[in-house]
């Protein structure tokens, strides 16, 4: 029996040992979790670089992470056809459009997405392209092929080894619609047209535009070149935002500067091809027309998209698509203006 006792005392002993043990073992990692979290600390507030993730992380933890404004929220949206009072759909034009841009709205809409063929109105996307991408003082050399065009097909007299600069030609694309300033510029900025085509095509997406497709600078007729008056608002509506680009289309006429291949100076002048800008059409009271762009083929029939203010200068943008002639266009434009704006 005592034999027994003594082993069960033993045993006891033993188990104290180890708890205390266990204890020293757990005060000893307690002091080396202090003493680092101490030299953290330390190192945190000699640190700058440190200190400065510190009070970022705890002036933003807990915010709202994404605050940008949503990518439709200062455009015009329409789901489908608007109607305006003042204003019959016309049937014999391919689709209209009058877009209120301090409201955001869409005052007007007629076949706004349906796929057309923009002629000319294309150029608005070259231009724009022109000025993101380009130097507008830059002097571009004019290729044997940006002067390769038929003879019903408008050009601004461009020659081979002319020397112009980008502005110049800008002036020429916009103002008088010069099939070849489109192309010298499309090789100015891409090497090529097609290389070209596909950054138009990119930049489109990039702006909404995904129910169009450019194959060329210009505008000139190929079944896989189109657009929708949505998208035509959409482009134009990032090209106004530009100076130089509001600058050129509010011109009544511009003189351009071009040095042939010999040396020799010569002056070519271009007047809008717009009738507002050109003088043939009044707009009706109250409404200033500062300028755009005009299209016109067969397949497209007569088109422009225009940027305009009302007396409070407040600023719109209307487009019209397949007039069946320039008349008809700019009656329809007044009669759009008269019932959207001044109405």
């Amino acid at each position: 029996m005592k034999c027994t006792n003594n082993r069960y005392r033993n045993r006891r002993r033993k188990r104290r040992k180890k708890k205390s043990g266990l204890r020293i073992l757990a005060a000893l990692i307690c002091l080396v979790v202090l003493i680092s979290a101490a030299g953290v600390g330390i190192w945190v507030y000699l640190n700058p670089v440190s200190r400065r993730i510190a009070s970022f992380e705890q002036e933003k933890y807990d915010t709202a992470v994404y605050q940008g404004a949503f990518f439709a929220q200062d455009l015009c949206v329409a789901a489908g056809d608007v109607q305006l009072a003042g204003f019959d759909d016309d049937d014999s034009l391919h689709a209209a459009g009058l877009f209120n841009l301090d409201k955001h709205s869409v005052e007007y809409g007629y076949h706004l997405y349906d796929r057309l063929y923009p002629a000319s109105t294309t150029k608005i996307m070259t231009a724009y392209l022109a000025l993101k991408y380009g130097n507008t003082d830059d002097i571009v050399t004019i290729s044997e092929h940006a002067t390769d065009f038929n003879w019903d097909e408008v050009t601004c007299g461009l020659r081979a080894g002319d020397q112009i600069t980008l502005y110049d030609l800008l002036c020429g694309l916009l103002l008088k619609s010069g099939n070849d300033c489109g192309t010298a510029i499309a090789e100015y900025i891409s090497g090529s047209e097609e290389k070209f085509a596909d950054l138009m095509n990119t930049e489109a997406r990039n702006l909404g535009a995904t129910g169009t497709h450019f194959v060329n600078p210009h505008g000139l007729h190929d079944e896989n070149h189109y657009t929708t008056a949505y998208d035509l608002y959409l482009i134009f509506n990032e090209c106004v935002k530009n100076e130089t680009f509001m600058e050129i289309i509010s011109m009544d006429s511009y003189t351009g500067t071009l040095t042939g291949s010999d040396g020799t100076v010569r002056n070519e002048t271009w007047v809008p091809s717009n009738y507002y800008s050109n003088g043939t059409t009044e707009a009706p009271d109250g409404i200033r027309v500062f300028g755009g762009k005009t299209g016109t083929t067969d397949q497209a029939g007569c088109c422009v998209i225009l940027y305009s203010e009302d007396m409070e200068n407040h600023p719109y943008i209307s487009v019209i698509m397949g007039a069946e002639d320039k008349n008809f266009l700019y009656q329809e434009m007044n009669r759009l203006f008269t019932a959207g704006i001044t109405g």
